[in-house]
């Protein structure tokens, strides 16, 4: 075979390499995204259902938002009568599985808005996995005593 037809074939088989390869935000799907305004310049709570598609598991390791200074991982615990809230690093999505953030366990805690949200607003929050990619939702701001089961 000549190298006039070998590299656009050898081109055409790396092409096709890369794009097999799906990153984790690809496979995940973010649904019942809202979060929690509370008064003041107090920071609010995020919460979401992930839904990863894929085959391999993947892993979100944290957030931002052009709304909030700063986003943060955490997870609400309670033990002995105490309840904490601790710093994660990063929460795991099994592949074909899912995960909720909810109140009371995993969330994203936003805070120092950069500007007042208000009850109804939709504001864009970008989750970042393991591999480094990203997925944009839309989280619904919801009052300070919503509880997650309004759609």
């Amino acid at each position: 075979m000549s190298l006039r037809f070998t590299l656009p074939l050898l081109a055409a088989g790396l092409l096709l390499t890369a794009g097999v390869h799906a990153t984790e935000a690809q496979h995940v799907r973010a649904s019942a995204a809202w979060i929690r305004v509370l008064p003041g310049d107090l920071p609010a709570g995020a919460y979401v259902t992930l839904e990863n598609t894929g085959d391999q598991a993947a892993s979100l390791r944290g957030a931002h938002s052009p709304n909030y200074a700063d986003a943060m991982l955490h997870q609400s615990s309670s033990a002995g009568g105490v309840s904490r809230m601790s710093m994660v690093n990063e929460l795991a999505i099994p592949a074909h599985g899912k995960v909720e953030l909810s109140p009371g366990g995993y969330h994203l805690m936003l805070m120092k808005a950069t500007s007042p949200v208000k009850i109804g607003d939709k504001v864009k929050v970008t989750l970042s996995f393991g591999d480094g990619s990203t997925l944009d939702a839309d989280f619904v701001a919801r009052p300070a005593n919503a509880t997650g089961a309004e759609q």
